[in-house]
């Protein structure tokens, strides 16, 4: 026969692991309950309809004008909820009927220095061969107001507010940029504008202001605006949604450099290939006033673009450099420093570190021939 004490040790052992696996079950059935919640919101979530992002543009009323991406403008109703609305804010509107939901802060400007390339350049005045007359031009219009802006105030008159500089490609306009801003300590912020048009249909006007807000937050400050005939050039009677983001832009420009609000020691440099289609509204006195010809470089330039660029390298004293000038008649000065950098190549694949005139003979004739298909391609291209 089993003892008492046999008897209620089992009992006490059955109940323990019955109680064991009850409290397993309540904790399995927790979790799964919390799954169960989880998924349920996802569902809900999934179910939602996406609500679209819109800017105000008037008031009018109980009413609001907003505009979307694409630039189209509706009149609609306010949710009775959402704060008091004015124009500039952005807000979240039901798809159906564009009833505005909600204002926004967090897209109310843009992250800028994520779409221009900001720096303190490193380039000076030594590192540009030739072009004197149009580095004095650009000190007196750009460096001058910067470093000495009371002689403007004592004589009664306001500097210039931007240059336009303009010439063939690779004659040393970005060169020239980053060299006063180095002069002046100044924050170089550089914008290409063919990609502004291209990667900011709708919100073209809106990255222009932020651009000059940033500038004025880091002045005194450069603003170089690349290719500006992609946004500047002349205004048409065109009805295409691109062609009017284009002139919005453009007039966002104009009344950034000539409108109410002083630039203060911020200053503007546009740069082009084409001023001839320039719209003469960007030219007038108070906007790009000053316009400076950047050309093709002489012999004597040549000469003292030649010895910048090669400045570092290892020269045969048996060179004739004179007769090499004379071969690169027409060439910019970046083609000119393609040829030292040619000439460098050809060297090195002969495991040497001294240029010899050999060298340079035939960086000159690759930078030439290549001149030539480049041009061919761009006739039958």
């Amino acid at each position: 026969m089993k003892s008492k004490n046999s008897n209620t040790t089992n009992s006490e052992e059955i109940i323990y692991r019955y109680s064991t696996n009850i409290s397993g079950l309540e904790d399995e059935n927790k979790i799964l309950r919390e799954s169960l919640d989880h998924i349920r919101k996802e569902i809900e979530k999934y179910k939602e309809n996406p609500l679209i992002v819109c800017e105000v543009t008037d008031i009018l009323g109980n009413k609001a004008v907003i505009r979307l991406a694409n630039g189209s403008e509706f009149l609609v109703n306010v949710s009775a909820e959402c704060e008091k609305l004015k124009p500039g804010d952005s807000v979240l509107c039901e798809q159906k009927n564009l009833h505005i939901i909600r204002k926004i802060n967090s897209l109310k400007a843009f992250n800028v220095e994520r779409f221009v390339i900001i720096e303190k350049p490193k380039t000076t005045w030594l590192d540009i061969g030739g072009l004197e007359i149009q580095k004095e031009e650009i000190k007196e219009v750009i460096e001058l107001p910067l470093k000495k802006p009371e002689l403007f105030g004592k004589i009664g008159i306001d500097p210039p507010k931007g240059i336009l500089l303009y010439g063939p490609p690779g004659t040393g306009k970005t060169l020239l940029a980053k060299a006063v801003a180095n002069s002046t300590n100044s924050t170089f912020i550089e914008i290409v504008a063919s990609e502004l048009v291209q990667k900011f249909i709708g919100e073209g006007a809106k990255l222009i202001k932020e651009i000059f807000t940033l500038a004025k937050e880091k002045s005194p400050s450069i603003i170089f605006i690349d290719e500006i005939d992609a946004i500047a050039a002349t205004r048409i009677d065109i009805g295409t949604s691109g062609e009017r983001e284009v002139q919005r832009t453009f007039m966002q420009l104009l009344s950034e450099i000539d409108g109410f609000k002083r630039l203060e020691n911020v200053k503007v440099i546009g740069c082009t290939n084409r001023k001839d289609i320039l719209d003469p509204a960007i030219l007038r006195p108070g906007r790009l006033d000053r316009l400076i010809k950047i050309n093709i470089p002489n012999e004597k330039e040549r000469l003292e673009i030649f010895k910048v660029h090669t400045k570092r390298m290892k020269l045969d004293k048996k060179i004739k450099i004179e007769r090499l000038i004379k071969m690169m008649e027409g060439f910019s000065g970046a083609e000119i420093k393609a040829v030292a950098t040619e000439a460098g190549y050809f060297a090195i694949r002969q495991n040497r570190f001294k240029i010899v005139e050999k060298d340079m003979t035939e960086a000159v004739n690759k930078v030439k021939q290549e001149e030539k298909n480049k041009d061919y391609l761009e006739m039958f291209g």
